[in-house]
């Protein structure tokens, strides 16, 4: 078993408005092991992006981690100094943001903005930078990488820039990659060559991967492991076979519900199904299970109090307390029945 390069635990980023606390992420725990993908999964607003920049010690203004560990190769990020965290964000951490028209400058040539980058934690002199920084963009893929490189951003297409970022995220080779949307933007051809070009080169660099994601297509084809997000809350985690073919929480469920397939015939697809409601706000929560107002399975013990990941095997976890009925239509169409085993079961 390869050791953990990455340690969430019980992490909470709250962020303090006019209006109350927004609990954005709230007790959030997993782990990432050397060399293996997790894919953070849930719909906007769940949680995801918050949970990536509280890693990378980025939190907006008016947010703060209020508790938890981020325990990066053993060190606790949250205790390390302003200075320290600079020098460790791009050199031994780096993040891959979504849109790269925003996190690229406009004024400066791409190959400047990743030699600078270079420049900044190596400390090479600026020939040898820029001759790392072609040969970055050489091994992301953008063709004639010398010329390319003196382009400004504005010059490249949507997916040469997310590239540009790739090449810049790698340059200094670090040991843990956070890939927040990476293929949002981009048409479908496109992401499936970012796509793989990541898979590439995480084997090429050994990289671990924390990937952020709304698109369980990407998750299929990129990570080991998932971790489902909703409502600032991590509600499933498992290997991504076992997501996939065994859910056991409902929001999981209706996630993979709603994703079209074709079916056996290969000639028509099937009605798709949607998740009832919608997302709660982050101000005003429900008691209990956070799902529970748009839950087919729901009991009354479901809203009584927090409910905790339980362990459904040894590698998978769910925040369900009926999880053991979770894909069982009987328990859908009469919860209340169903429930009655399950609850003296527990």
């Amino acid at each position: 078993m390869k050791d953990n390069i990455l340690a969430v635990n019980n992490l909470s980023t709250h962020f303090f408005t006019r209006a109350g606390t927004i609990k954005a992420a709230n007790d959030v725990s997993f782990t990432i092991e050397q060399g293996s993908t997790l894919a953070l999964v849930g719909e906007s607003g769940s949680g995801k992006s918050v949970t990536s920049l509280s890693i990378m010690r980025l939190i907006p203004p008016g947010g703060k981690i209020i508790d938890g560990e981020i325990l990066f190769k053993g060190r606790d990020l949250r205790q390390l100094e302003d200075d320290e965290i600079r020098r460790l964000r791009g050199r031994e951490i780096a993040m891959i943001f979504q849109d790269p028209m925003t996190s690229l400058n406009p004024v400066y040539t791409v190959g400047d903005q990743i030699a600078e980058a270079i420049q900044l934690h190596e400390k090479l002199p600026r020939k040898r930078a820029w001759a790392k920084a072609v040969e970055m963009m050489e091994r992301v893929m953008i063709p004639d990488a010398d010329r390319r490189a003196t382009d400004y951003p504005h010059q490249l297409s949507g997916g040469m820039r997310q590239r540009v970022m790739i090449a810049m995220a790698l340059s200094c080779k670090p040991d843990l990659l956070i890939a927040d949307e990476p293929t949002t933007a981009l048409d479908v051809t496109i992401q499936a060559e970012i796509l793989e070009l990541l898979r590439s080169l995480r084997n090429d660099f050994d990289l671990s991967m924390l990937l952020i994601t709304h698109d369980l297509g990407v998750v299929a084809e990129t990570a080991d492991r998932v971790a489902v997000m909703y409502a600032g809350q991590i509600v499933e985690e498992a290997p991504v076979h076992e997501i996939f073919h065994n859910p056991r929480h409902p929001y999981t469920e209706g996630l993979l519900r709603s994703v079209p397939r074709l079916t056996a015939e290969g000639l028509k697809q099937r009605r798709l199904q949607t998740i009832e409601g919608t997302v709660p706000n982050l101000l005003h929560l429900p008691d209990g299970c956070k799902f529970a107002p748009r839950c087919a399975y729901v009991i009354e013990r479901c809203t009584a109090a927090e409910i905790a990941l339980l362990d459904v095997s040894g590698q998978h976890r769910a925040r369900c307390i009926r999880h053991d009925v979770v894909g069982d239509e009987t328990a859908r169409t009469h919860p209340s029945r169903a429930g009655q085993s399950a609850a003296h079961a527990m």
